[in-house]
């Protein structure tokens, strides 16, 4: 399927929804690179109003990667909620950004609806918003997360505390770790990036950052930015893990060229979450 919008007297064709979103994405040189970009503003312009008219259930049509070949696809597909998404089912693109910013759709009626919008559907809507936009609805979302402390009240406002060093020295990120506190960081995290993927090392650090924590009964969660696998030989090496990272995308063959897959993260997130190293509990 073609989407086409005219502009002036200039008519814009796009071949297909991934080209449709490409196009519509502001300036970023990464997609002028890959040749993705919209070749003028005029262009861009033309693809967000014809992204505007875009029904939503076409994104449930129209994969953006084939279902029968992604791995990615076929999970958001078969968790997708029908019973959340008909409540939105009849709307365009520029309607969902439009209810949206409505007073009336607060923090419960995103809840409900959540579950039904895909992350094509969201990433369609917010090439069509603004900055002040994106806040405005933000500021109705609410993922509270508790591990050791409570992430994400209303009026709170968490920190990372990231104690790097250039040679993951212990005595340099134990320094920046004490620093950073005293100013009141970390209460969402203490993570930090290692300089290198050795495992000792990596182990070393989780360890550091542990007895700091259990030594003066810090109320936070840490973590070792390493490769996920790196993690779970932490894990098997009985390191103190609270938190596995990873960085993500969104395709099966993107994630390929980190070498991980959802068979990998859900081995990560199960011994992860078998540690049981949290220690809050909400009612």
């Amino acid at each position: 399927m073609t989407f086409a919008h005219t502009v002036a007297s200039r008519r814009h064709l796009f071949a297909d929804l991934k080209t449709l979103l490409a196009k519509a994405s502001p300036a970023r040189s990464g997609d002028y690179l890959a040749g993705l970009a919209a070749a003028s503003e005029e262009e861009r312009m033309a693809a967000r109003m014809a992204l505007a008219e875009v029904p939503l259930a076409h994104f449930l049509a129209e994969a953006l990667v084939p279902y029968e070949a992604d791995e990615v696809t076929r999970l958001i597909i078969d968790r997708h909620d029908a019973p959340a998404f008909r409540e939105i089912a009849s709307f365009t693109v520029g309607d969902l950004r439009n209810w949206l910013l409505l007073h009336e759709t607060d923090t419960a009626t995103l809840a409900r609806v959540a579950p039904g919008i895909t992350p094509e559907m969201a990433a369609a809507v917010s090439k069509l918003m603004r900055n002040q936009d994106l806040i405005a609805v933000a500021r109705k979302c609410r993922v509270v997360t508790c591990f050791r402390n409570t992430i994400g009240l209303s009026g709170r406002l968490s920190v990372r505390l990231q104690p790097n060093h250039p040679t993951d020295d212990a005595r340099g990120i134990a320094a920046s770790m004490i620093d950073g506190l005293l100013y009141g960081c970390g209460d969402a995290t203490i993570g930090i990036n290692p300089a290198t993927d050795n495992l000792g090392a990596i182990v070393t650090l989780l360890r550091l950052v542990d007895d700091l924590r259990c030594r003066f009964d810090v109320p936070t969660q840490s973590c070792v930015l390493t490769h996920v696998t790196n993690t779970l030989r932490a894990i098997e090496q009985g390191a103190p893990v609270d938190l596995v990272f990873q960085s993500v995308a969104g395709s099966e063959r993107a994630n390929a060229g980190f070498g991980i897959s959802l068979a990998l993260l859900r081995d990560a997130h199960d011994a992860a979450q078998g540690l049981a190293r949290g220690t809050w509990a909400t009612t």
